[in-house]
């Protein structure tokens, strides 16, 4: 496979060898063939060189999942440094990134009502409206201070060294760090993710995955554009509309998170024929573990094989995957090195052989050189000139590795990496605790829960609800500790710090959180506030087969499990005409989050409808 050096010299070469080519195709849309998305990019970036952007600048982009976001990815890599964030950030959120980031602008879709706008005033930074173009999948304009940015001379493309994009990872001791990720870093890694899934041109890749994130940026979207393949770019994830949108695209393969492919196996099975004209070639997942269960049930209804692997930011993704095959596939391996070079390394620095547990580490032409803003950071990262995981694991004699568990103190969340100590800072911004550690519990449906152990103050009085909504105020809501437990004192380590690493097992606490809600007691009996919140409690009373249910209970702790979330995600799009993701389910398990986060998702789509209708007039 030839490898090209940075994102456009990847689409220019598709734009001069399949024009016509389909690149970005989205539902009920024209595809955007990649002769028209060589040009977009090439506009793009010429428009926001006229204002005074360069190379290097980086680009805050805060946009909904879709074919845009696609499109802006690799507009904005292209010539800047593309930076992608959660459009869910609250406000405190968006005044570390935009901080931390030192962002020249942030990209924002017009109308959309989000804090970045007056985060990014009050910082000083511009902000760039991004406006959709309804004609073609992808396509759009910019405006900036009320006028429209156009081409006005070639663009000044990025080099192979420059960097492209630029995300944040969770830190175990501190806030999440920059990870600087180059040209280089990002085509090798696509390189790498084809090659294993032994994409073509032929392919054509469903993505359900964030944007914002680094597994569908580069698995879903430029992994294919890497091998000339189309990708359907989906508003987001639906358990109703997944397996229509795969018969109706003839998507080739999808990648997804295993709560995500939980969702799909309920669908399917309470809907056997709506199967029956997906004509798949692979299954991938990544991002958390999945369960051998799960695994078996996808191969079983689809007929295909399920490809795991492993992956992380610092390493544009992928770092080993089981092969396709005729190769052997092992459950409960993450596969084989694909790409970087992957080896074991104990105390010391000393790489060690087959069946010796130690961390796994990984070098490569994909693997970040680090962040020149943290060398402090980059001296515990690296090694001996590997990059260290913070994951412990082991190869087999065959060299397919399996992880074991983990050094670092990082929460994975269904494919969420949350810093426990930046849920540790905003609770201790709340006058009553004196102590907080936030720390993972195992989950059935998630992989990790986030729980906080605190100690107050003397004589304070606070509940576990009051908490949560502190940190909901600052925080995202898949942060948000689903359980609070209240101590007189927090263990503490041989060392003298407080605990955090074994503290769920300490306190006991394993499994699917207890019944009671993290919000409050169960069944507690406060009004709905609007129409939306009383026909979402009726949706879950009737799905739960419950009448005591309160707006703040959570669905786990009311009894529900992953199957009734289908139906209620279902009961959701056609009396709501909201589309909600697994998720999103998942990251606001409560009948007034999920109302409040339909509101939002009606809101954007009147706007977006606005904005298309405004643009043919």
């Amino acid at each position: 496979m030839k490898l090209v050096g940075t994102i456009s010299g990847i689409l220019k070469s598709n734009a001069e060898t399949r024009p016509n080519g389909h690149a970005v195709l989205a539902l009920e849309r024209p595809a955007l063939t990649y002769k028209g998305l060589f040009k977009h990019i090439s506009d793009t970036v010429s428009a926001l060189n006229a204002i005074g952007l360069t190379r290097n600048d980086r680009l805050a982009v805060v946009l909904p999942n879709g074919p845009e976001m696609a499109t802006a990815f690799c507009s904005f890599s292209s010539g800047f440094s593309c930076a992608p964030l959660n459009p869910s950030f609250q406000a405190p959120e968006f005044d570390f990134y935009l901080s931390d980031l030192n962002a020249k602008a942030v990209i924002v879709q017009a109308e959309f009502d989000s804090p970045v706008r007056d985060v990014a005033t009050r910082l000083g930074v511009s902000v760039i409206e991004l406006n959709p173009d309804s004609s073609c999948s992808g396509l759009f304009s910019l405006s900036h201070e009320d006028e429209t940015l156009e081409k006005h001379d070639p663009p000044e493309f990025s080099g192979r060294l420059d960097e492209a994009l630029v995300l944040h990872t969770s830190g175990t001791t501190s806030r999440p760090k920059l990870v600087p990720l180059s040209h280089e870093n990002l085509v090798v890694s696509a390189v790498n993710i084809s090659e294993s899934l032994a994409l073509s041109d032929r392919d054509v890749c469903m993505n359900v995955m964030p944007l914002f994130h680094i597994h569908g940026l580069m698995a879903s979207v430029l992994a294919s554009f890497q091998a000339g393949a189309g990708v359907v770019c989906t508003p987001g994830f639906s358990a109703r509309s997944f397996l229509k949108q795969l018969s109706t695209t003839g998507a080739t393969w999808y990648s997804a998170v295993p709560t995500m492919h939980q969702a799909i196996v309920g669908r399917a099975q309470a809907n056997p024929s709506s199967t029956h004209k997906i004509n798949l070639r692979f299954i991938r997942s990544s991002s958390a573990s999945l369960a051998p269960t799960v695994m078996h049930d996808l191969e079983h209804i689809f007929g295909v094989p399920v490809i795991e692997s492993y992956g992380m930011t610092e390493a544009s993704h992928q770092m080993t995957s089981n092969p396709l095959p005729p190769l052997e596939r092992k459950p409960g391996s993450v596969g084989l090195a694909a790409g970087p070079d992957v080896s074991i390394m104990i105390d010391g620095g000393v790489v060690v052989g087959p069946n010796q547990v130690g961390e796994i580490v990984i070098r490569g032409k994909n693997v970040t050189a680090g962040s020149s803003e943290n060398p402090e950071a980059n001296a515990l990262a690296f090694t001996n000139g590997w990059f260290r995981t913070g994951d412990q694991g082991y190869l087999d004699d065959d060299g397919y590795l399996k992880i074991t568990g983990r050094l670092n103190e990082i929460i994975n969340r269904g494919g969420e990496k949350i810093s426990p100590r930046e849920i540790d800072e905003v609770l201790l911004e709340h006058p009553s605790v004196r102590q907080a550690v936030a720390f993972a519990v195992s989950d059935p449906n998630t992989g990790e829960e986030v729980a906080a152990a605190v100690v107050l103050e003397a004589g304070s009085k606070v509940g576990e609800r009051e908490l949560q909504d502190f940190v909901a105020e600052r925080l995202v809501d898949f942060k948000i500790p689903r359980r609070v437990v209240f101590l007189d004192e927090i263990p503490r380590g041989p060392t003298g710090k407080l605990r955090r690493i074994g503290l769920a097992d300490q306190l006991k606490i394993r499994g699917e959180l207890p019944r009671q809600s993290s919000y409050g007691q169960v069944g507690d009996t406060e009004d709905p506030n609007t129409d939306t919140e009383q026909t979402m409690l009726t949706i879950w009373k009737n799905i739960l087969k419950l009448e005591n249910i309160g707006l703040k209970d959570e669905y786990l702790s009311l009894g529900g499990d992953s199957i009734l979330v289908g139906q209620i995600l279902n009961r959701v799009e056609s009396e709501l005409g909201a589309r909600l993701s697994i998720i999103d389910f998942f990251g606001l398990p409560t009948v007034r989050r999920l109302a409040k986060r339909v509101d939002a998702i009606k809101a954007l789509s009147s706007e977006s409808s606005h904005t298309a209708s405004s643009s043919q007039v």
